[in-house]
């Protein structure tokens, strides 16, 4: 028997270009995952998917402060 498999990393494109501000995601059974892409090995936020949509659609319609 196998186990779980690593996540699939991937960049966010609200990553900010100047290097100071990388997040990354992947997803992995019901949840999202998040982490800064500088420190691959400190502790990663997991978000559940309903929770994580919510907030995408929120920050899409501008209704969060900076």
């Amino acid at each position: 028997m196998s186990g779980p498999l690593a996540p699939h990393w991937f960049k966010s494109s609200y990553s900010g270009g100047s290097g100071t501000e990388c997040v990354e995601c992947a997803t992995a059974d019901g949840s999202t995952l998040v982490r800064d892409s500088k420190k691959p090995h400190a502790p990663i936020v997991a978000i559940r998917n309903h929770a994580w949509q919510a907030f995408v659609r929120a920050v899409g319609a501008g209704l969060l402060e900076r």
